[in-house]
């Protein structure tokens, strides 16, 4: 196997706050929740200088610092060792070097939100099938230690180093060429360029067909790093030409080096993609990968590969569950088509695990409209613990805490279950599309939604609508509230805030 680089670093680690968000999802179970307190309850985002879009901070409330993103931002911040790290396009240069349609990560100062170094990405030069226009670095980073992975727009497991290049070139050390693009002279690299250790190029090694975007967020557990491909149909949703390529694939975090890959053929029944990202379920002595399918299935593999025939290193399949009900899938001895409003869903949101079971959704990409979804509670052994099929298609990951579960549906609406029984405590409609997850901080749940508004609701089994405060962020918020360090970070389409109290 032809690896990039894959070289350890000889440098101490930093080590993580214990209040931090490394990850997507904060850690390995994926649950969008924090015990950070003392958020504000109630701030202003500021407003726009004239046209611009810029935002005058002497017109904000609450807002720490504010960081201008290019102009579509996907790649939901994470906060580790001092550094945020987020993704967006280059439709806003940060180095005049780099100009066109390119694809960032940021690293940014956690207290004052400059910018520290970015590895800016060129186009896979495949248009819209591969590697849509404009979208940018749609994976959050994971950091441990001194490293950071995240997925590129070329369909690429990248490992960098979180200090960038202003201590080194180590590991893979031809950076200039990369940020450059084929057949293009390198560039000159300086102290903000980001330090690549390690890239894994899953179409060149496994065979995969990424449609649109490579959008998984890396999870990182134990001494591997665990990713969805993006593996799937092609530009005319014909068929898929890459069937036999992993929809998921474990790689060794030190180097890089393939460690196994799901063989469930999950390749010959995926709807549109492999969009989602992993999650990991550790209890009482059960480990397990937690996959959410591109066919509507739940899967859980076992985390040590085994050899297939070929001598494939695989992952060993624990269990399946549908998280589609029978009647999405067949009507009158006829299956129901995908993309319709009736029809089967995949799983866009991650799953979560809580309390010793495993939550998750189906949903389907924006471009498809509304739909008739479903949430699924499953215990570690496959079980299914409840159902709920009055949500809507979601894209969204939950949250949980106390007892209970939160979860949004694309349609807008906020869902608080019962997270044991699957009761249904109340539904709030914040009337916009809903693109992001929730996130359970301080006692509240706080979601964003497409026409801009961040809801604030009270973390709780009762429900007044009285209670409930609505922010206008100034433009969509697709993206997942976090909090890290006594600060919330809201990422709209073009800027990020952090808001935290004086």
């Amino acid at each position: 196997m032809f690896l990039l680089a894959a070289l350890t670093l000889g440098t101490l680690a930093i080590p993580a706050a214990a209040q931090d968000w490394p990850m997507w999802g904060r850690d390995e179970s994926r649950n969008m929740s924090s015990p950070v307190t003392g958020l504000p309850a109630d701030f202003s985002p500021g407003k726009f200088k004239g046209t611009s879009e810029e935002i005058d901070p002497a017109t904000s409330k609450g807002v720490k610092w504010i960081a201008k993103l290019g102009s579509q931002s996907y790649g939901n911040p994470t906060v580790a060792g001092g550094r945020v790290y987020v993704g967006t396009n280059n439709d806003v240069p940060r180095d005049p070097k780099y100009s066109g349609d390119r694809c960032a990560m940021y690293c940014l100062d956690e207290q004052a939100g400059a910018l520290i170094w970015q590895v800016n990405i060129p186009k896979l030069g495949t248009g819209k099938v591969s590697d849509w226009e404009y979208l940018g670095i749609c994976s959050s980073a994971a950091v441990e230690g001194n490293r950071a992975y995240f997925l590129s727009n070329r369909c690429e497991v990248v490992c960098v180093d979180v200090k960038g290049l202003a201590d080194g070139n180590q590991g893979y050390a031809d950076e200039a060429q990369y940020y450059a693009g084929p057949g293009k002279p390198p560039v000159e690299l300086a102290g903000t360029d980001g330090d690549i250790l390690w890239l894994f190029n899953m179409i060149d090694e496994c065979g995969v067909f990424p449609h649109n975007i490579t959008a998984s967020s890396a999870l990182v557990t134990g001494d591997r790093v665990w990713a969805l491909t993006a593996n799937g149909v092609d530009y005319g949703h014909v068929e898929t030409p890459a069937p036999n390529a992993p929809s998921m694939i474990v790689l060794d975090k030190a180097s890089g080096a393939l460690v196994a890959e799901e063989a469930s053929g999950t390749g010959h029944r995926i709807f549109h993609a492999n969009w989602s990202s992993p999650a990991y379920y550790r209890v009482g002595g059960k480990e397990l990968g937690i996959f959410p399918g591109p066919d509507g299935v739940l899967y859980a593999f076992e985390p040590d590969p085994v050899m297939a025939d070929d001598g494939l290193a695989v992952l060993k399949e624990a269990w399946r569950v549908d998280c589609n009900p029978p009647h999405y899938r067949m009507k009158d001895g006829k299956a129901i088509k995908y993309a319709t409003r009736y029809g089967p869903s995949e799983i866009l949101g991650t799953p979560i695990v809580y309390d010793g079971r495993i939550y998750a959704v189906i949903g389907q990409d924006p471009e498809h409209g509304e739909g008739i979804g479903n949430a699924m509670c499953v215990d570690g052994d496959g079980k299914v613990v409840w159902s709920y099929d009055k949500i809507n298609r979601s894209l969204s990951s939950g949250a949980a805490g106390d007892g209970l579960y939160y979860i949004p549906d694309y349609s807008g609406f906020v869902y608080c279950f019962d997270a044991k029984s699957g009761a249904l405590q109340w539904r709030h409609d914040t009337k916009g599309h809903i693109w992001g997850s929730p996130l359970l901080a301080d006692g509240k749940v706080y979601v964003g939604n497409e026409d801009g508004y961040l809801t604030i609701l009270p973390a709780r089994r009762e429900y007044k609508k009285e209670d409930v405060l609505e922010i206008d962020m100034g433009n969509s918020v697709l993206s997942t509230p976090i909090a890290a360090n006594g600060t919330l970070y809201v990422q709209t389409f073009t800027h990020l805030f952090a808001i935290a109290k004086p």
